[in-house]
């Protein structure tokens, strides 16, 4: 086979959008090895590098050529491979075919008593630096991107147009070409501290020409170098250091050289709300804030540069120019929105469209404000909650048409609760303003009290149910509205605390599209709507790890509320957890009940007709009947199935004495009956045969 040598494959672009450089290194970890096995190249460890600027594959103790192979297929069976004459079939040829053979050359063999038809395919050794030229241009072309593009005269498309192509086994250069680029044994370095060419003498010190020319071609190493800059800044100044994963991945990702810095901005502007300095730092421009040892914002923040680190001075300068030209934007637009009060800004809601279909978002206001008083009612909330509730379901939205959140559009809501402040509004009123877009992603927090919690459920139960209303409902590869996670933050909710009939908000939702003007059919609307919140409960619960047999025994009793639904799985699988023996029990019970009863029968058994464990059963199935119910109706689920549980003794005690199926059909009827009075109590609580099933 020859000597081993390293394969080094570097395709240089502009610079690639950070999010998109990330998941095509993730891809290439697969793709690579994928690609080199497909052509049964002998290699060792591949190991994917990255910078803005390039995508770099290595490949340890790659083989000269690959192994002569030879590999039997088996095929049809002789008698169906082969006509009466000896002739090969239809199915003979597309065997061989398929092996890249003639039929002439397919073998008869006997295996296991049975005849078949044979085939032998050799593969001949192969010189790996004939085979990579495709291998390396099928990779290129595998890599699958969010957006693509031309560029110049070419029709080949990739993330950002392709500059080099470094790729070499050992010192031997792989003839690559792809949009109008051949492959040579050179890379280039840092776009301005050297942008080279730099020869490449062997694909082992491809990495150390790229290092040499100012890049880091390690995500893992970028970031350990700004978290070290990071550190240092941070005991410069005494602060503390704001990092998000999402903007810490991008920085990572925007410079090939980075180099952290420390700059100012006039102490002035911190009079303006922190969210909007934030959001202007590391929204706009990707820069870091700092915290004092109170907590509070600083006038400090971290840069992490792309540039000379010898120009410094003149780096932070110019970062200190854009911070303070976006702060005094922000100031301004500020202490122009503070000139009317947010009541103002409710009727240029006008100008800004909801959806087509559903009107704008002074309508949404309208209907958010009738449905959040309907579920405080529900929640019942107190008068004076009622009315916070309803103040701030009208001025929720106002913010929309402020200046400050029109140009920093991540602080909608954050900004409103500022000016309902400062225009006097409650501070309940004002803090549910903040939240009432919360949680906005999983994990995060719902809003901290009753008041926003009721607001932040009608706006988002208005979202979801108008879209499903204009047949804008989710599908499977789809979500532009994101109602899943509406759907997920509408279940948090609840879970927090805010004890509502889900259905009747629904239904009291579609009531007030339907008397706002819109036509839709009402029951099939509610009836998709449920069950896309039964499908987000199945979900949510199934990523807790829940077992799917418990899930579906709840869900099968016909139970639509998903909190109901997520007490009653968890204490199902609580019970088969903890106390296996009940658990076993109420398996055991209902399956023995349920083969054999049959509902065309009824229920309405004849107690003249009992014997004495036909009387013990009936007296512990009504006894256990009004447990279960009264359990039921306290919310205690895990009672409800204690209550089943103790009807094993009697059900089992029933079939030792009695034969269900007795030819006295008088008998057998009753007992059928009896045996249907049975598995209606369980019918609330669990249909116990999906789980039986299941097992």
């Amino acid at each position: 086979m020859g000597d081993k040598q390293t394969l080094a494959f570097e395709i240089g672009t502009e610079e690639i959008p950070a999010f998109d450089l990330k998941a095509a290194a993730a891809q290439l970890a697969r793709l690579v090895p994928e690609a080199l096995d497909a052509q049964r190249i002998p290699h060792g460890e591949v190991t994917i590098y990255s910078s803005p600027r390039r995508l770099i594959a290595l490949v340890a103790e790659v083989a000269a050529s690959t192994e002569r192979s030879v590999d039997e297929f088996r095929g049809p069976k002789a008698q169906i491979a082969f006509d009466e004459a000896g002739v090969p079939t239809k199915a003979a040829e597309g065997f061989a075919r398929g092996k890249g053979l003639d039929a002439s050359q397919l073998e008869r063999r006997e295996e296991d008593g049975v005849e078949y038809v044979f085939a032998t395919v050799e593969t001949p050794a192969q010189e790996v630096a004939e085979l990579l030229p495709s291998v390396l241009h099928g990779l290129i072309e595998s890599i699958s991107w969010p957006k693509s593009m031309r560029w110049g005269t070419m029709r080949a498309l990739f993330s950002r147009p392709v500059r080099w192509i470094c790729a070499m086994l050992g010192d031997t250069v792989i003839p690559v070409t792809f949009a109008g680029v051949s492959a040579q044994a050179t890379t280039r370095g840092h776009r301005f501290l050297s942008p080279g060419p730099h020869a490449v003498p062997c694909a082992d010190q491809l990495l150390e020409v790229v290092r040499s020319a100012f890049v880091v071609p390690s995500e893992a190493e970028r970031e350990q170098v700004i978290r070290a800059g990071v550190a240092e800044a941070e005991r410069a100044t005494g602060c503390t250091a704001q990092l998000p994963d999402k903007t810490l991945t991008e920085v990572i990702n925007l410079s090939e050289y980075p180099t952290v810095m420390v700059g100012t901005f006039d102490a002035e502007f911190l009079a303006v709300p922190e969210e909007i300095i934030v959001d202007a730092m590391l929204m706009h421009q990707r820069y870091f804030p700092l915290y004092d040892a109170r907590g509070a914002l600083s006038n400090n923040f971290i840069i992490v540069s792309n540039g000379d680190p010898a120009q410094e001075t003149t780096i932070v300068d110019g970062n200190e120019r854009v911070v303070a030209a976006r702060l005094y934007d922000a100031k301004f637009f500020y202490e122009e929105d503070l000139k009317k009060p947010l009541e103002a800004y409710v009727a240029h809601l006008d100008e800004v469209v909801f959806q087509e279909q559903l009107g704008t978002m002074r309508a949404k206001t309208e209907r958010v404000s009738q449905l959040a008083e309907r579920i405080a009612l529900d929640a019942a909330l107190t008068e004076a909650e009622r009315g916070d509730v309803a103040r701030a379901a009208y001025l929720a939205k106002a913010d929309l048409v402020t200046n400050a959140v029109v140009e920093f559009t991540s602080v909608q809501g954050v900004m409103g609760s500022y000016y309902a402040e400062a225009a006097g509004e409650g501070e309940r009123v004002a803090r549910a303003i903040a939240e009432h877009y919360m949680p906005r992603f999983s994990g995060d927090a719902v809003p901290s009290d009753a008041v926003g919690r009721v607001v932040a459920l009608a706006d988002k139960v208005d979202t979801v149910c108008g879209l499903f209303a204009v047949d804008q409902a989710p599908t499977g590869s789809s979500d532009p509205f994101a109602l899943r996670r509406a759907a997920l933050g509408i279940i948090a909710i609840m879970q927090a605390g805010v004890d509502i009939s889900l259905a009747r908000a629904l239904d009291d939702a579609l009531r007030i599209y339907r008397e706002s003007g819109l036509s839709f059919d009402k029951e099939a609307v509610i009836d998709a709507v449920q069950e896309f919140f039964l499908t987000r409960t199945r979900v949510l619960l199934k990523d807790a790890g829940n077992a799917s047999d418990a899930i579906d025994a709840v869900i099968a009793t016909g139970v639509t509320e998903p909190i109901v639904v997520i007490e009653r799985v968890s204490a199902l699988e609580a019970a088969r957890a903890e106390a296996p023996e009940t658990f076993t029990d109420l398996a055991i019970a209902y399956a023995r009940a349920n083969n054999l009863s049959d509902a065309d029968a009824g229920s309405n058994y004849d107690a003249a007709l009992f014997s004495d464990s036909e009387h013990a059963l009936a007296d512990a199935v009504s006894a256990a009947q009004s447990a279960v119910d009264e359990a039921l109706d306290h919310g205690d689920y895990r009672q409800a199935l204690d209550e089943l549980a103790r009807l094993r003794g009697p059900i089992d005690d029933f079939f030792e004495q009695v034969m269900v199926m007795d030819e006295d059909q008088a008998l057998r009827q009753n007992r059928l009956r009896l045996l249907n009075r049975f598995i209606g109590v369980f019918k609330n609580v669990a249909d116990f045969g999906c789980m039986a099933k299941a097992k």
